[in-house]
């Protein structure tokens, strides 16, 4: 699974992705070469898609959810805005779990 993080510029949810691959590692269920991870400018995001499974949304960016859905929407990939207490703790745990529900999500209504 592709998890492509987006921010305004990449930098703080590069930590929050570090926080997620630690996540992944220290899991007994979950195995790292399932994920891969990537963290982006919003801007960036359209190049990216392609060969993404999830878009995870840094709060901070959430004003840019029109944007974000034009690009996501008619590729059929979901995406999930994480909410500040959440991303303000950088919290990787409950932001993978986000990320992989939404993607499971997505799976089971097409």
């Amino acid at each position: 699974m592709k998890i492509v993080l987006c921010c305004a510029g990449g930098f703080s949810t590069t930590m929050l992705m570090d926080r997620m691959k630690n996540t992944v590692k220290e899991s007994k269920k979950l195995k790292e070469e399932d994920f891969k991870f990537e963290a982006i400018p919003v801007d960036l995001l359209e190049k990216e898609i392609d060969e993404c499974d999830v878009v995870v949304v840094g709060p901070q960016i959430a004003h840019k959810l029109d944007y974000i859905e034009s690009i996501t929407k008619p590729k059929d990939i979901p995406y999930v805005v994480i909410d500040q207490d959440t991303y303000g703790k950088m919290d990787g745990a409950t932001s993978l779990k986000l990320a992989i529900l939404a993607y499971r999500k997505a799976k089971q209504s097409k």
